[in-house]
């Protein structure tokens, strides 16, 4: 059976809330794409701080288990 992918804030890409990096390893993309589009964002019509925010205050971080098990899957 397949492990359901879910979003967290990440622990490892993290430069404010982790959510930047925690979106990045969702989406299988570098963090850096995800950063600049958040900014983009921001100054085109302010969206990109106002998202940020909510996924922070809505997205869980990650929890201490899961680092363990990602470590272990990739060692594998």
């Amino acid at each position: 059976m397949s492990e359901v992918k879910r979003l967290y804030r990440s622990k490892n890409e993290k430069m404010i809330a982790g959510v930047a990096g925690g979106l990045a390893e969702y989406l299988d993309l570098d963090p850096t794409i995800i950063r600049l589009l958040f900014v983009v964002l921001l100054f085109v019509g302010g969206g990109g701080g106002v998202i940020y925010i909510l996924m922070m205050l809505i997205v869980p971080e990650l929890p201490e288990t899961a680092d363990v098990v990602e470590i272990d899957e990739k060692k594998k």
